[in-house]
Parts: structure tokens; C-alpha cells; sequence
């Protein structure tokens, strides 16, 4: 059942971000000011990913032992392309800039679901690579 729940909050999450992302890239292309909305919804995506990350920890969420190096990577990659992009979107997009706020707001917000998760299963895998098994 709680491993059925991790899934659901994972797949919710990723959903979450990307609607996240893809409403405030609409907003500032747009021109609309919606400051007011982003560190409630940010915190949101942040928290769905500390409860994935939890649930993953204790081996009971949608991110099994077996796939843990795998979301570290993409989670790097992620988070890495998302700080790629907000310092370059100029050159990236050139005569493309009104994509330039959509891909930059949902890789962002992507980053934010997966960061705290990451951080997570970080310290579980530094806990599995320290931790020695007696055999008395």
C-alpha cells in the first residue's frame, strides 16, 4: 500500500513541477506578475519531494535501491541543466525568447521536486556505502 503511495506521490510530483513550471512560464511571457504564488507553490514542490524522499529512504517509495545511482544522475543532470539554463536562456532560445521563460521555469521547478529527494537518498547511500554487516 505505502509503496503504491510513493509511486502516486512521485508521478503527482513530477506532474505538480511541471504544471508549476509551465504556469509561471506562461506568466512571464506574458508579462503577468505572479510573485505572490511563487514560494507557496515552491514549497509545495519542494515538500513533495522530501516525502518522496523519505518514502525512498526507508525503501518504500517509487525510487528502489536498485534505482538509486540512476535518479542521482538524472537529479544531477537536472539540477545542473536547470542552472544552465536561467544563466543562458540569451544564447540557448536566440530568436526563440518567448520559449526561453517556459523551459527555464519547468526545469526549475523539476530541480526543486527532485533536489530534496536526492539529498535524501544521497545520505542513504553514503549510510549503505559506510555501513559493514558483522557476520558474528
Amino acid at each position: 500500500m505505502i509503496n503504491k503511495l510513493g509511486s502516486w506521490l512521485f508521478l503527482i510530483g513530477i506532474c505538480v513541477a511541471l504544471i508549476v513550471g509551465l504556469i509561471f512560464g506562461v506568466g512571464e511571457t506574458l508579462n503577468t506578475d505572479m510573485a505572490n504564488l511563487e514560494t507557496p507553490l515552491g514549497i509545495i514542490v519542494a515538500v513533495l519531494g522530501f516525502i518522496v524522499g523519505v518514502l525512498s529512504f526507508f525503501a518504500l517509495g517509487a525510487i528502489t535501491h536498485e534505482k538509486i545511482p540512476s535518479f542521482l544522475i538524472t537529479s544531477l543532470i537536472l539540477v545542473g541543466l536547470a542552472i544552465a539554463i536561467q544563466s543562458t536562456t540569451n544564447w540557448i532560445f536566440g530568436s526563440f525568447q518567448q520559449l526561453a521563460p517556459l523551459f527555464t521555469n519547468i526545469t526549475m521547478y523539476l530541480a526543486i521536486f527532485v533536489a530534496p529527494a536526492a539529498i535524501i537518498l544521497v545520505v542513504r547511500s553514503l549510510w549503505d556505502a559506510a555501513y559493514t554487516k558483522s557476520t558474528t
